[in-house]
């Protein structure tokens, strides 16, 4: 299995998923539910799809994995 990312496209989601990918959000450093994230980037690792971007409060890194369900 591969340590690096696969890059995919997280502007070609919806623009109704892509808000709700980017206001549905946990911060582990404000440890506060749905603060938003800015500068969305989506790839895969280990077989596993996430999204990552920064805290719109902290500009701390957010990260989401997104389960089968999702996509």
């Amino acid at each position: 299995m591969s340590d690096e990312r696969i890059p995919r496209d997280f502007y070609q989601r919806s623009p109704e998923e892509q808000a709700e990918l980017t206001e549905r959000t946990w911060c582990d450093h404000c440890q506060q539910v749905d603060l938003g994230m800015s500068a969305p980037e989506e790839y895969e690792l280990h077989g596993l799809l996430f999204i990552e971007g920064r805290c719109k409060q902290c500009n701390e890194i957010v990260l989401t994995e997104m389960t089968d369900d999702e996509f």
